[in-house]
């Protein structure tokens, strides 16, 4: 029998997905060491496009193009991400931790500002364009029966953005007893609120059911399909 690369990607394959459904018999070794080699090989991945998709041609390379340059110009502008870099990796040192906290700071700010400009304008604001444009009826004519099923929707989709937007309404205040609460028309609003938060994370989980459902299937005939051909070359 002639061992080919297929055959043994396919072994390899087989194996860990064994090792991974031992898992249903409870935590054991087999399973952690399929979840290292995983999680290493994932990590060492990741470094590596990392350091020769970012490191090199954004920090290496202009570094070596601005020192042959002899611009000093460049060269300063090249100093700030390479002190940024030297910073950071003086978080390996326990002692020197703290002089890579200016430039986490940095990151985090950048990256919350990011994350929030794109909250509004990648979601907020197409969920509230969405929902007024729902209400635009000339696709449908003049028919008044027409509208019926359309402004429905489009009422089920205001009023689950209104609510949904009321649920994540944080001002309370003080009562007698010392607690924080809501006033009551919030407190009413933001239950509907969760009625619509739980179906769209019901919606939400069902597709990941699914997700994981179809992989599992998947799995499953191909270790059928790796056996029934293991077995043909055989014989």
């Amino acid at each position: 029998m002639v061992i080919s690369l297929d055959l043994i990607g396919g072994m390899i394959g087989f194996l860990f997905t064994l090792l991974i459904f031992s898992y249903v018999l409870g935590d054991n070794p087999l399973f952690r060491i399929a979840v290292y080699i995983f999680v290493g090989v994932s990590s060492g991945y990741i470094a590596a496009v990392a350091f020769w998709q970012v490191i090199v041609p954004r920090l290496i390379y202009p570094s070596i193009s601005a020192l042959s340059s002899g611009s000093l110009l460049e060269i300063g502008l090249m100093l700030v991400p390479v002190l940024g870099s030297l910073l950071i990796l003086m978080k390996i040192f326990p002692s020197l931790a703290g002089m890579g906290r200016i430039v986490m700071a940095f990151l985090v700010g950048v990256g919350a500002a990011v994350t929030i400009a794109g909250a509004v304008i990648g979601t907020l604001i197409p969920q509230v364009m969405g929902t007024i444009n729902a209400f635009d009826m000339t696709p449908f004519g003049k028919n008044i029966s027409d509208w019926v099923e359309p402004i429905s929707s489009a009422g089920i989709i205001l009023t689950g953005t209104v609510l949904t937007l009321v649920y994540f309404h944080f001002g309370a205040r003080p009562k007698a007893d010392g607690s924080m609460r809501r006033l009551g028309l919030i407190e009413a609003l933001a239950w509907g609120g969760r009625v619509f938060i739980g179906i769209a994370l019901g919606a939400v989980f069902a597709g990941v059911y699914a997700a994981a459902l179809t992989a599992l299937i998947e799995r499953i005939s191909s270790l059928i399909n790796f056996i029934t051909n293991f077995i043909g070359n055989f014989l």
